[in-house]
């Protein structure tokens, strides 16, 4: 069967699922989005990522036409429908078409949209032997301007820094907020361990909440580990034991240099690997 995509209630194929070139979400970046994961033909936290894709809605006025109740059967019969076992889903609601000028009141029809394919964010070597970050000079939008706990569909503040660790030679970059302190990468969240126990960035640092991030919190507290939401600066990575990244698509990876200089021994470390098994262990439970 080839790939369908759920737009409205409807199925389409890759080629034919088309919206409005009106369409706010295109124009403006105007809609909301959430990245999810599918192990064994199950979504993994669906109901966490349909109530952050509400908040994110609600935090920018934009009503979704479908309940949230349905909208958990239409992703999981999108799954089944296009047969993925393992895999990925991209939701995104749209404000809906509009005029050329930025008014939202004049948009009607929001569209939501379910994409399921396959991923590799990341070669497996990485998850082995660790990657590399560099620091971007984007920073994080200021949190005053657009609150990075709305999981917008204007991507470019993380994309600008994406573009600089792709030139540096790094598959990631590490970005900063208005204050200097690290907030997460372009698409992870981050974390490090020193002395054993486990710390990263918190919701006020200007991070997204990530699911992936509160299941390692979760994963880490249940093993015994000590775990601290704190405000961190390049120094504390520069000295953590170790160093990884998590995300929906990128699980746990372990992060082993950052701006030319090795994080701990540069290999990935025990309770990294601790956490990477771990967390594989519960999305296919």
């Amino acid at each position: 069967m080839s790939q369908q995509i759920y737009i409205n209630g409807e199925y389409f194929s890759k080629d034919d699922a088309k919206i409005s070139v009106y369409d706010h979400g295109l124009l403006y970046g105007d809609g909301v989005f959430e990245g999810m994961r599918i192990y064994g033909g199950r979504v993994f936290r669906l109901h966490e990522h349909l109530v952050r894709l509400w908040e994110s809605a609600a935090s920018i006025g934009l009503q979704i036409p479908t309940p949230l109740e349905q909208l958990t059967l239409d992703v999981n019969q999108c799954v089944a429908t296009n047969g993925l076992d393992e895999g990925y889903i991209r939701l995104l609601v749209t404000r809906g078409s509009g005029a050329l000028g930025l008014d939202p009141f004049r948009c009607s029809n929001p569209q939501v949209i379910i994409i399921v394919d396959k991923i590799t964010l990341y070669p497996e070597e990485l998850y082995e032997h660790g990657l590399e970050l560099v620091t971007a000079s984007t920073i994080r939008n200021h949190p005053a301007a657009l609150s990075p706990r709305v999981k917008s569909l204007n991507y470019l503040n993380n994309i600008l820094a994406k573009m600089e660790g792709l030139k540096a030679g790094c598959v990631e970059a590490l970005m900063l907020n208005h204050k200097g302190e690290v907030a997460e990468c372009t698409g992870d969240n981050v974390f490090i361990v020193k002395a054993g126990r486990l710390l990263t960035p918190p919701i006020d640092a200007g991070i997204l909440e990530g699911i992936t991030r509160n299941a390692v919190l979760e994963l880490a507290r249940e093993a015994g580990i000590e775990t601290i939401e704190t405000t961190m600066t390049r120094h504390d990575l520069f000295i953590a034991d170790e160093c990884f990244l998590t995300g929906s698509a990128a699980e746990v990876i372990p992060a082993v240099r950052l701006d030319g200089r090795n994080i701990g021994d540069g290999k990935p470390g025990p309770i990294t690997m601790q956490l990477n098994e771990a967390y594989r262990e519960l999305v296919r439970s």
